[in-house]
Formats: structure tokens, sequence, C-alpha cells
């Protein structure tokens, strides 16, 4: 098969008409939903970008890749999807951006040009097209070219998609690099669409900035009465300090809505592309995101924190195999750590030990594996905001280590641990909305319990299931019991 993995950035998961949002129409989100699987309650695993790009990319929890923040190398050390694409036969190729940060150690010293951007490319892909939010100069070129008289700031290019032609947009560029490689190719291919909408400036291209009017835009969740403190402090970081008005937040949520029906369009045409070329039965398609958007919910923009609109992402895959499930709703918690597994699979390759992940193809054969997870977990650090401020000598000082959380999301609580030894805890069954906590201790100590099972599952396992004996290294001679009938990804 064909494969296309594609990321919409900072799609919030609920931002689909299938999935029965009240303003937001996506069509050809929609046809891969009814034509494939919706992953109902798909999650990432970290924010921002780079960290929760090296979940997607490496199938590992945060706690075992290390990228913590826009910037912090990801290990040479890790296998990636795009190393798995190669090994199964693919020319894996970017159309886009992965936002991981070179390892120094591969590089050649400190004036390697590598190093002067996070915005970097994923080891193992072939580059398309490159094209970053940060230097998206192919595109401002191009804009120079038909006439336009632009900014040379990229954030001010982008602020002003609503200005010219939603032909002209940064998405549509992209798309049209895409779909002249893809005229090229004889099959089978893998390519990566790295959409950089809908993430801000909340400004869409062309007709798309006034298909939705601010006047029906749905109201934000309020923020509780009793926030907790790393919850005031980011209502006042510039990033994420929603409108002042309720007229500025609602502009801005209709702008967002214009970005996602955008990237809807642009698919439409790759859509369109495979139906013309005879491949659309032939072609694997994966659509997520690598975090979500507040959107004013919790009186936060932007992605951060431990809310669940900056987690709850879309999931969409369509499997053209026969027998493969069609217009199937999966309400079981699945992870953006699981694509890479699925990828592999669908690639008919293994599965690296690595992954904390595990293939979602149960449920593309419309299956309910009974041993699947009870919960989303997601971590959230924010130690660049202290890193400037050093130094922190190693390894005594651990204050860096403190600037961090973990949540469990289950079905009827979040716990939510602190690395300097707090906690929060709310009741989902009564209050979905994340604002009533749990103070009862039983129901607590079981949610961190719960947590402390799931880091325990999770730990680095490259070599544990070896043993060096009589002169060689030797795996176990059996597996235990449990393995085989799938109890293994319990929890």
């Amino acid at each position: 098969m064909n494969i296309l993995l594609i990321t919409l950035d900072q799609f919030r998961g609920d931002c689909l008409s299938a999935a029965g949002h009240p303003a937001v129409k996506t069509p050809n989100l929609d046809r891969v939903a009814a034509e494939g699987v919706r992953l109902g309650r798909h999650y990432s695993q970290a924010a921002p970008c780079s960290p929760g790009r090296a979940s997607l990319y490496t199938g590992l929890y945060q706690m075992n890749h290390r990228v913590v923040g826009n910037g912090t190398p990801l290990d040479r050390r890790f296998d990636n999807l795009a190393h798995a694409a190669r090994r199964a036969g693919y020319a894996p190729t970017l159309f886009g951006y992965t936002d991981q940060s070179v390892d120094p150690r591969e590089t050649t010293g400190p004036d390697d040009p590598r190093l002067l951007s996070y915005e970097e490319i994923l080891p193992g892909f072939d580059v398309g097209l490159r094209l970053t939010a940060g230097d998206p100069a192919p595109w401002m070129s191009w804009l120079r070219a038909l006439g336009h008289r632009i900014p040379d700031a990229p954030d001010a290019v982008l602020a002003g998609e609503p200005e010219r032609p939603a032909e002209h947009s940064m998405s549509a560029f992209l798309t049209d690099g895409f779909l002249e490689w893809l005229n090229r190719q004889k099959r089978p291919w893998f390519a990566h669409l790295s959409q950089f909408r809908p993430h801000p400036p909340y400004a869409a291209a062309g007709h798309f900035s006034t298909m939705y009017d601010p006047a029906d835009m749905p109201a934000p969740i309020t923020p509780a009465a009793d926030r907790h403190r790393l919850h005031e402090i980011l209502t006042h970081h510039p990033h994420l300090k929603v409108p002042a008005d309720e007229a500025g937040m609602r502009r801005a949520q209709a702008q967002y809505f214009g970005m996602v029906s955008e990237a809807d369009h642009q698919l439409g045409r790759v859509w369109a592309a495979l139906e013309a070329r005879g491949e659309w039965d032939d072609t694997f398609i994966l659509v997520t995101a690598d975090h979500a958007e507040q959107l004013g919910d919790h009186g936060l923009m932007g992605k951060a924190g431990f809310f669940e609109q900056s987690y709850h992402i879309l999931g969409l895959v369509r499997d053209p195999r026969p027998g493969s499930a069609r217009g199937a709703v999966v309400e079981a918690f699945t992870e953006n750590v699981d694509i890479f597994p699925t990828l592999c699979e669908a690639m008919a390759i293994e599965v690296p030990t690595q992954c904390d992940g595990v293939p979602l193809t149960p449920f593309l054969r419309g299956e309910a594996p009974p041993w699947w997870r009870q919960a989303a977990h997601w971590e959230w650090d924010w130690r660049d905001s202290l890193i400037a401020s050093g130094p922190h000598p190693w390894p005594w000082d651990r204050r860096l280590e403190r600037q961090n959380l973990c949540v469990r999301r289950g079905e009827t609580a979040a716990y939510v641990h602190f690395a300097d030894g707090s906690w929060l805890c709310f009741d989902l069954a009564s209050d979905p909305t994340w604002r009533t906590q749990i103070s009862s201790p039983a129901v607590v100590l079981e949610q961190a319990q719960a947590l402390l099972t799931w880091r325990a599952r999770h730990a680095d396992r490259t070599l544990t299931g070896m043993l060096v004996e009589g002169g060689g290294i030797g795996r176990w001679p059996v597996m235990p019991a449990d393995w085989k009938d799938g109890a293994h990804a319990a929890g």
C-alpha cells in the first residue's frame, strides 16, 4: 500500500462535523471517518509541538524520549517511523516540517547550521518540500512572484492570510507541492504531509476567514473559581491569554474554525488527486495532530498545562484493504504513541521494542480488544521558563525536574500529578468540564496508584528482554503466558 501520514497542527479532537460539532464543517475529513475509523477519544502525549511530535514519531511517552520542549534534542538512539519506512522498502518523503531538534552529537560542531533552529527534520526522511512556520521562505517567495506585497516577518505574513485569496495560502502552497510530487511517483510511496494550520495566528485564508460568523460561536468553558496555582499563572502568560473582550474571543474562534475548514479543503484536493490516479483504494491514510488548542476553554488559548483541550486531538484512519472497518467510531482511549506501531503493521514490519504504544490494527478490523488501556495519559514540562535563569548545577540541583506534570484521564476521573508532589483530581462523571475536584482519599489513592502503575509498566525496555549468558546475548526463552493473550497491553 501507499502510506499517507497527515498531521494538522493544533487540531482539536472535537472540531469535526462527523463528531457532532455545532459549528465547524469538515466534509473531507468526515469522508475518511465514514470510510474508515474515527478515534473518538484520541490524545497527544505532550505539548507543545516538538514534545508532541516526538511521541508521535517514536511511539514513546515523554518520560522515555525526554523531548521536553521546543528545542530539546531528540536522542539519536531512538528508532522512528521514517527509519521504519525505509526498512519496509519505502523512501519516506516529508512535506512541511517535523520540529525535531538535532542531537548535538550528530553535528559537525557549534557552527553546524542545524543548531540554529528547533525546526529540523526527523532523521530518515527525504524532503519533498520543507516549509516551517519560522522560515516559510519558499511560500513567501511565491507570494512575491504573484505580486503580493508582504512583510519580511513570517508571523506577519501568516497574520495577513485573510487579505489574500485562499488559493495563495501557506496550506495551499504546501498541498500544491505535494500534488506535484505525487504526480511523479510510482507506487508504492510513503509521504508525510505536515500542515501548519489550524495553528495560530488566528487568521484564516481568504474566504475561509469569513466562513463563520463570530456571533454563532459556542461559549468557551469558564474557569473554575478555585483555580490551581499553575492554572492561574498560565492565564497571565502572553501566549496563552484569552482576548480581553468577548467579541475578540468570538473572532478568534471564528478564525480558528475557518483554518480548520481550509485544512479540510486542502485534504479534499488530495483525495481527488488520489482518485484521479486510481490510488484511493491503494492508500493507507492516517490523519492526526501533534497537540490540540484550548480556544478559550478554562480561560486559556494555545496549548499548555493539564486540561484535556490541549491534548484531545483528531484521529482518523482509512485502511483500504478488504475487511477493514467502515464508518466505525472507537470510544476506547487511543494515543499518538499508537501511530508508529500501527504504521509498522500496515507496512508489514516488526514493531520496535522501544514503543510504548500499541498497534491500532484490531480496531481497523472492527474488533474491540478486551485488554486495551483503560485511560489516556499525557505529560507537560515547563522547565524552559527556568533554563535561562541558571546555572543549575548537576547532579545535585533538581529544580528543573520539578517543572512537570503527568495526567491520567480515565472514564470517571482525571488525576494530575505534579513533580513537586502536589496533585489534582477531577470528577468527570458528574462534571466532564474538569471544574469539580474529588476530595475522597480512597478515590484519589486509586487514581494515584493507577498512574504509578502506568509509569512502572512503561520504563525503557530496549534491552530488558535479553540476558547476557554463556558468552552471548539471548532473549528470554519463554515469553510470559499473558503476552500471548494480549494482557501485556492492559492498563
